[in-house]
């Protein structure tokens, strides 16, 4: 009996080691590095969320589209490039892929903030904290935390909550939205409508789904002539529409204080495996019917 115990214990921690050397498919950190950052990836897409350090250059809650090739993760590449002579932009030029999208103040692609009286409430200050809930070769889930702001007299504050795994164009977010002053709030997560950007929007505009196709949207550094779709996915959203301002489009719903906004986030690049519109519209549809 004894024989059999070390036995299996023996299996357990070959499978352990086996499981902890296993190279990467997905990663996500704080980049101090690089003015607070927030990066996280999966083999197929990634992205950053900005920090305290970068505060009013900008101060916004948006999610921050890199483009990049299926394969290999590569953030850990790109930022390890900073502060070299001549490579300040290093992760603006093509290296399999590169940040050419523009957020400035904006939900970026596929951010969240309360919608009060028709307008976009977002945080006054960038993400101040963070924790890291699970940690594998092939999962992490992490928190950022944003303290209170004021919404029009509703005091705010919000973790957000996502999960990263790999395989995927999407990744899945839970919003825990605390407030006071009010029964409900609306929530809306939103895209980004770059101007001039020839951006098409798929026709599926309802049941929570809202999807586009358009340029690249920063061109200061590096012409891009690719293409960026980017999706959001809101189960049970009473709210599909374009932003007054017509600068968002949005899905949201209300919730209660502390109530859970689930939703789903993503992007593709023309230069990878997914080359059209068309092809981009039915992958956020397969999401919506996997979600629905």
């Amino acid at each position: 009996m004894r024989k059999t115990i070390i036995g299996i214990a023996w299996a357990l921690a070959v499978l352990a080691c086996l499981s902890c050397s296993r190279e990467a498919r997905v990663m996500a950190r704080h980049v101090p590095e690089r003015a607070d950052d927030f990066v996280f990836e999966n083999n197929l897409i990634a992205g950053r969320i900005y920090g305290q350090a970068l505060e009013g250059n900008p101060t916004s809650p948006g999610i921050d589209i890199w483009v990049k090739l299926p394969g290999k993760l590569v953030a850990n590449e790109w930022y390890s490039h900073i502060g070299e002579n001549g490579n300040e932009g290093y992760y603006h030029h093509d290296h399999g892929g590169k940040d050419c999208y523009k957020v400035a103040v904006s939900l970026g692609g596929g951010a969240t903030s309360p919608l009060v009286n028709g307008k976009l409430m977002l945080p006054v200050t960038n993400w101040r904290s963070y924790e890291i809930l699970e940690q594998s070769a092939d999962k992490i889930v992490f928190v950022l935390n944003y303290p209170q702001w004021d919404c029009d007299s509703i005091s705010v504050s919000l973790s957000k909550k996502i999960t990263v795994v790999p395989d995927t164009y999407f990744l899945k977010c839970e919003d825990s939205y605390t407030f006071s002053g009010t029964d409900s709030l609306m929530i809306a997560a939103g895209i980004i409508r770059h101007a001039k950007m020839n951006t098409i929007e798929a026709e599926q505009f309802s049941d929570g789904l809202y999807a586009i196709w358009e340029q690249a949207s920063d061109q200061h550094v590096e012409p891009e002539d690719g293409r960026i779709g980017v999706g959001i996915y809101v189960p049970g959203a009473t709210l599909c529409g374009i932003a007054e301002n017509e600068v968002h489009g949005l899905c949201g719903k209300k919730i209660a204080s502390g109530e859970t906004f689930t939703y789903w986030f993503g992007n593709c690049w023309s230069k990878g495996d997914i080359k059209s519109a068309d092809a981009w519209f039915g992958k956020c549809n397969e999401l919506k019917e996997i979600y629905k």
